[in-house]
């Protein structure tokens, strides 16, 4: 299907540009800007908080007014407007005079306020593009699928799984090769590919303009009707204030709203497994910088580019997942409530391994000589995260209303967000208790550094979620499917 492999590769492209500059950050906070590495991992947490909690408003934007198409065209042009300034915010004129080597590492090189505002001022544009490129641009993807052909409706599934392989492949690509270009080349460089790729995607994406699918809304306002809806759950039925019809909608309205509402625990308990995703991009390449990274006599692989283990093992595990267990799934139920039950399968069943498995980082940090654990790091936490992001991207897309499928990958989307904000929050408040005493847990020199304690402290927690979510999706009760055409309509 031509519409979903051009959607399918401006996501690619959308996460080689994000990924290039969110990949190595910790790199570029602690190198060339200077900051420690707790505030560097709090900044770049509080960032990534920002960027994906965002997509809940942008959702709302596009299901309401703008629609996904145009959302992701304004969201595609506001992510080139924003890299090309990160760009020219790592051009050596910012720098300060004996500062423009790119090489250089000393904090006696500051940086200038000029240099760190707008170096600042284009990260957060970059969240703003990324909030309004995320959801829709997956929604729009799943909406080239009938729901009710029966063919399409079990592809969609697959396309969940492929989806998140293309998401992988372009991370995987641009954290080898953006990084290597900033540790080796210039930081001005890595920032500027990832802005002409995203770029290209643009350009493909508009050309495919007229032959994609899009959604057709039976209301002008899904969220005025959900309002409405909330109003009347919260004051209870009254249904002497209506005629029949409108007692009817509105009863309908209402369980819409009763299943929104029942997606909040389900969203709870996935958050300290985003706190645990989190660290992929700041302490797990701190302490990748520790190893020997030498391959050959002259190649050395940059810190970032071990996250790239992450994503080649979920690249290895969907096809497996794909054809060994979505074509059962698919066969047991029929193509009217397939998705639902699909959904719950995966989510009850895949994210308690992912999670668990995940927590076994406070092991690799309490042997910090051992260079091969740590290399298996990321391996294992790419095993883990298969399993998780795609089945709960499309349990979210699927349970809540047809017009609000944005809203749904956002409000998945925003678990990562308050994952981010929370990390950020706990590193903050465990280096001010902890540098108290002389040894903070996230010194600078990670071998004076106790990563291990934080690690088990997030597997932990991790354990106690677990057991809060097998309770809470064996109560969970899910959405009856109502059929309708998914026909061509306005953008």
């Amino acid at each position: 299907m031509v519409r979903r492999d051009v959607v399918l590769g401006v996501e690619i492209a959308e996460r080689f540009a994000y990924h290039g500059v969110s990949a190595n950050l910790i790199s570029y906070l602690t190198g060339p800007l200077g900051e420690s590495t707790a505030g560097a991992a709090a900044a770049i947490n509080a960032w990534s908080g920002v960027a994906t909690m965002l997509p809940l408003l942008m959702a709302c934007v596009a299901d309401a007014w703008l629609g996904r198409y145009r959302t992701i065209v304004l969201a595609s042009l506001l992510f080139v407007v924003s890299m090309g300034m990160l760009t020219v915010s790592a051009l050596p004129a910012f720098h300060h005079d004996g500062c423009s080597s790119y090489a250089s590492r000393s904090l006696a090189c500051s940086p200038s306020p000029v240099q760190v505002a707008v170096f600042y001022v284009s990260l957060y544009l970059v969240a703003l593009a990324e909030a309004g490129h995320k959801p829709c641009a997956q929604a729009f993807g799943a909406d080239q699928f009938d729901q009710n052909d029966p063919k399409e409706s079990v592809s969609r599934s697959s396309f969940f799984n492929w989806w998140y392989f293309g998401m992988c492949s372009g991370t995987a690509v641009t954290t080898m090769v953006s990084s290597y270009i900033q540790d080796n080349v210039s930081w001005g460089l890595g920032f500027g590919i990832p802005c002409l790729v995203m770029v290209f995607a643009l350009l493909m994406f508009l050309l495919g303009t007229r032959n994609y699918r899009y959604y057709t809304a039976t209301e002008s306002s899904p969220f005025a009707r959900l309002a409405r809806a909330f109003v009347a759950l919260v004051k209870g039925s009254k249904s002497s204030e209506y005629d029949g019809t409108l007692a009817s909608d509105d009863a309908g309205h209402r369980e819409e709203v009763k299943g929104v509402l029942r997606l909040f625990p389900i969203w709870a308990t996935c958050i300290i497994y985003a706190v645990i995703f989190s660290q992929s991009s700041t302490f797990f390449t701190k302490q990748a910088a520790t190893l020997d990274r030498r391959i050959g006599p002259a190649l050395r692989v940059p810190p970032a580019a071990l996250q790239t283990f992450i994503s080649v093992t979920i690249m290895v595990f969907i096809p497996v997942y794909d054809r060994a267990f979505v074509p059962p799934g698919a066969a047991a139920h029929a193509p009217v409530v397939r998705h639902h039950h699909a959904a719950a399968d995966r989510h009850g069943a895949r994210p308690g391994p992912g999670r668990h498995g995940r927590g076994g980082a406070g092991g690799d940090a309490a042997a910090r000589r051992g260079e091969g654990r740590r290399a298996r790091g990321p391996a294992q936490g790419g095993a883990a995260d298969e399993p998780v992001v795609d089945g709960a991207a499309e349990f979210f897309y699927d349970q809540v209303p047809d017009a609000l499928r944005s809203l749904g990958l956002a409000f998945f989307l925003s678990i990562f967000g308050v994952g981010h904000l929370f990390s950020s929050f706990i590193i903050s408040a465990i280096h001010g208790a902890t540098k108290k005493s002389g040894a903070s847990w996230f010194s600078n020199n990670l071998n004076h550094a106790h990563l291990d304690y934080f690690y088990w402290l997030l597997a932990g927690l991790c354990a106690v979620e677990l057991a809060a979510f097998v309770i809470v999706s064996r109560v969970y009760v899910y959405k009856k499917r109502v059929s309708h055409n998914n026909n061509d309509a306005v953008m």
